[in-house]
């Protein structure tokens, strides 16, 4: 915060170990966003952060991160969804030079079938959407969530369709992301005064010390701070 280093990488963290420890917070990205806010002397509130997993062929960013799913559902309000819009669109503006284009991904099957299957999108990502628009963002959505991503994938044959989803929560945005390669997957925290990434994945315990972890992600995350640093 003081600007002696130019970003932040963090290693994997495990949180089962940190609330073990007494540590009150969730995991790293909360623990930054209350250290930020502090030195900054800002309600936590006015600091509001996200999380973005981002490899060369998708970026996602979540509505919700370290929370039930149960919770997660109830996190998914006209409010958060514009939020976290607004999040997305100032930093991608900045990393990509031009406005992103974004998808928005429904919570329930299919969008919800107009109400059939949920009514979540009717009632808030609609609206959040649209609020969006009238802000002059281009943003599309919400679409089933079972082909948002697809649609996103960029590759060497294909140009994605859009540069970032939506993500409703947090499983529904990491798998897809993690499943196309976790070795290239980046986390990057939004709204963050400081430039903070880390890699996509967790502490692998179980192979601690046998020499066969593999770097890649970390190598990335490293890479991926100093791109965004510059």
């Amino acid at each position: 915060m003081r600007g002696d280093i130019a970003a932040l990488v963090t290693a994997p963290l495990h949180k089962e170990a940190l609330s073990a420890a007494g540590v009150d917070f969730p995991g790293h990205t909360e623990l930054l966003q209350a250290e930020a806010a502090a030195h900054q002397g800002v309600p936590l509130a006015d600091m509001p952060v996200r999380m973005m997993l981002a490899s060369d062929e998708l970026r996602t960013v979540l509505v919700s991160i370290h929370v039930s799913l149960r919770d997660a559902i109830d996190a998914v309000t006209r409010d958060n969804v514009l939020q976290t819009l607004r999040i997305t669109h100032a930093a991608l503006l900045r990393s990509l030079g031009r406005a992103p284009r974004m998808a928005v991904a429904g919570l329930n099957p299919h969008g919800g079938e107009g109400g059939l299957f949920g009514r979540e999108e009717i009632e808030h990502i609609v609206p959040a959407v649209a609020d969006a628009r009238a802000l002059g963002m281009d943003v599309h959505g919400p679409f089933a969530p079972d082909t948002v991503f697809m649609r996103a994938r960029h590759t060497p044959q294909r140009a994605g369709e859009f540069d970032v989803v939506l993500a409703m929560y947090h499983d529904q945005g990491l798998i897809p992301v993690k499943y196309l390669g976790v070795d290239k997957g980046v986390n990057v925290t939004l709204g963050l005064p400081l430039v903070r990434t880390s890699p996509d994945h967790g502490t692998a315990f179980d192979i601690a010390g046998q020499g066969v972890a593999d770097a890649a992600s970390l190598v990335e995350a490293v890479r991926v701070a100093r791109q965004l640093a510059q």
